[in-house]
């Protein structure tokens, strides 16, 4: 019984198995997020106030309708009260940038939301200057979040990766420093503070886990700097056990899925059109690339239509399960798990059945709040209170 019939199909969803993943990281690999930048990273968040593991929330309910052993869902919903996972990343490589070139320096980044919100926030903890670049298709709800931390929001025409290029080039005139969640030749440094950001997160759940190991683990793509932090701890942790990971696209903003295709980097020339605004890029990211060339067994790309219905479905409660808000992009990695167990053209190859542990990550919120209440129907306050009000 296919949970969503219309993604559910072959040719609704496209997957490219990864033929150059390997059993571990090559030295080089493991070094882009190495050990002692994983622990500074920990250690600094740890340190932080109100800092504390978001909850890991199994969803017995619907792995059942899916036909599934178990998943288990990263709740980042409530992450330091901003929405999102991004706080990690973002906060992190600006108390980095803070602590090595002084309080006076301005910050700067793009972003379709999530990102620049938590730049900005980090900004205003650190007490430095920022200004963050959105394109013309950031909402207005998600600009006036980052507006909120004393930011000053400059709107470009084109698409996100058109607002990065932006960026850069008013960094470097003005002497700015770029917080940019993406990299590129050149520009490394800071973006790999973001991704050891991230790996706190992924070190968390998998001590969640309490020793169960996922068969699975299903992640948001983007520029792929989740999907590789992840990673790169799923490696460090088990090594050849790892389970296998999966990393999820927008169909219209599948950047890695085609450079997988391609075997080097690529850009789509899509418009990038996506409910998943917070994926909607063209260009991978450097650095994340190359961990995820070798340590991802493949990547899948669904339509908006997916996550939609994944949206709806969580804010009802499956089977017993807790109503989740859990935004656009944030519910990505499920509905790509999802579709692939619904879909036996899609799951064989990734060898997804009934035994199958799932790990996937809800990496938002209502990040905006009217822009949820129209896709799903209701308010998320309306669905915390069915929850009780739990966090």
């Amino acid at each position: 019984m296919p949970l969503l019939p219309a993604t559910c199909r072959p040719e609704t969803a496209a997957l490219a198995l990864n033929p150059r993943v390997r059993a571990s990281a090559s030295p080089a690999a493991r070094a882009i997020l190495d050990e002692a930048g994983f622990e500074a990273a920990r250690t600094a968040i740890r340190s932080w106030p109100g800092s504390k593991p978001t909850p890991l929330r199994r969803l017995d309910g619907l792995a059942r309708v899916a036909g599934l052993r178990a998943i288990f869902l990263k709740d980042e919903s409530g992450r330091f009260g901003l929405g999102s996972f991004k706080a990690l990343g973002g906060g992190f490589a600006v108390a980095r940038a803070v602590e090595s070139r002084g309080p006076g320096i301005t910050v700067t980044c793009a972003t379709d939301g999530n990102h620049g919100r938590a730049v900005a926030w980090g900004a205003a903890r650190a007490g430095c200057g920022c200004v963050i670049f959105v394109h013309e298709g950031v909402s207005v709800g998600r600009r006036r979040a980052i507006e909120a931390f004393g930011a000053e929001v400059r709107v470009v025409s084109g698409t996100y990766d058109d607002a990065v290029r932006r960026s850069a080039e008013v960094a470097t005139a003005e002497g700015w420093v770029l917080v940019s969640d993406t990299s590129w030749e050149g520009y490394e440094a800071i973006p790999r503070d973001v991704m050891q950001g991230y790996a706190v997160m992924a070190e968390e759940a998998l001590d969640q886990l309490a020793g169960v190991l996922p068969t699975h683990v299903f992640l948001q793509g983007g520029v792929g700097g989740l999907a590789a932090a992840v990673a790169a701890r799923l490696d460090r942790r088990f090594g050849p056990e790892r389970p296998r990971i999966v990393v999820v696209e927008p169909d219209r903003a599948a950047c890695l899925l085609e450079s997988c295709r391609a075997g080097r980097p690529v850009a789509v020339e899509d418009d990038l059109a996506t409910v998943m605004a917070g994926l909607a890029c063209g260009e991978p990211s450097l650095l994340a690339w190359r961990v995820l060339d070798e340590l991802a067994h493949a990547f899948l790309a669904i339509t908006d239509h997916a996550a939609v219905a994944v949206m709806r479905l969580l804010a009802e409660g499956v089977g017993g399960d807790p109503p989740l808000v859990i935004g656009e992009s944030g519910v990505a990695g499920l509905a790509g798990a999802l579709a692939a167990a619904g879909c036996p053209a899609l799951a064989e190859p990734l060898g997804l059945g009934p035994e199958s542990r799932v790990l996937v990550i809800g990496t938002e919120g209502a990040t905006d709040a009217e822009v949820w209440r129209a896709i799903v129907g209701r308010a998320p306050e309306e669905v915390v209170a069915r929850r009780g009000g739990e966090a």
